[in-house]
């Protein structure tokens, strides 16, 4: 299949929405400094929200946050451990009391590196599931008491290679797996308090750590060709996809795995394997 790459101007918009898509709400995006998470949050800045933004390291966090503090609204960065359920607790109840409440979370924290099964430590195998499973449980439920109050929502960022058979991601795929079950789980369970939990699956995204460690310059010849939509995810496109999932638009939307990746999965796991 003939390459079918678009430039730059071909694209979408980064902010598409209204500018107060989100006005008046508060969110708190785990993982917000850098990558993926870091362009949700913006994206959430951009419609009106405040914005808590979590990670291990603060020193991740403040320049993010003085760039949603230059979209207009209020922002908190704090540190904080996914793994950590004490730690969650802090972090989740700090942003609802210096917002007045709480009512999106998205569940970005995550780890990843390529490494065979028969290479993998339990070790390894484990901080991985403790961070993208574990972790999104405990912020999840954390939050709860504060998002029952106003109609909130959950999104955790999911991931297609899962979906695959994908070399060198036996640990990850297991993690986001059970991300996507959980994302089922609990929006049955909590639907009935009027809680939404959706998640939304990127492939390969341009431009991240994710890309630069794990995909090849054969793998992403690969992606060009394969890719019904002709080339890579951008932050923007990922971020699109979260705000309409956090807004009213998507009101009677909840236990969905919404993958963005311009169909690559449907095409091609080789790519994804980087074989």
């Amino acid at each position: 299949m003939k390459s079918k790459r678009q430039s730059p101007s071909e694209r979408l918009p980064i902010n598409p929405f209204q500018p107060d898509l989100l006005k008046g709400k508060a969110a708190l995006v785990t993982g917000g400094g850098t990558g993926i998470c870091r362009g949700i949050a913006l994206a959430l800045a951009s419609a009106g929200c405040n914005v808590a933004i979590s990670s291990r390291k603060q020193e991740h966090l403040e320049p993010a946050a003085a760039e949603i503090e230059r979209a207009g609204v209020r922002a908190l960065a704090i540190a904080g451990d996914v793994r950590d359920p004490a730690a969650v607790e802090v972090v989740v109840t700090q942003t609802a009391q210096t917002f007045g409440g709480l009512d999106i979370v998205v569940n970005g924290a995550a780890g990843n590196f390529f490494c065979l099964a028969e290479n993998l430590s339990p070790n390894g195998f484990g901080a991985v599931v403790d961070i993208d499973l574990k972790g999104t449980f405990n912020v999840s439920r954390a939050a709860f008491p504060h998002l029952k109050l106003r109609n909130g929502v959950i999104l955790n960022i999911s991931a297609t290679l899962q979906l695959l058979g994908t070399v060198g991601q036996s640990h990850a795929s297991a993690a986001k797996a059970g991300v996507d079950a959980l994302t089922r789980a609990l929006a049955v369970e909590w639907g009935p308090a009027g809680v939404r939990v959706n998640a939304v699956a990127p492939g390969p995204v341009e431009g991240t750590e994710g890309v630069r460690r794990l995909v090849t310059p054969e793998s992403m010849k690969m992606i060009d060709d394969d890719c019904p939509l002709g080339r890579l995810a951008t932050i923007d496109d990922i971020a699109n996809a979260a705000l309409f999932l956090c807004s009213d638009a998507a009101s009677f939307v909840t236990g969905v795995v919404l993958v963005v990746d311009g169909g690559l999965w449907l095409r091609s796991a080789r790519a994804l394997a980087g074989e």
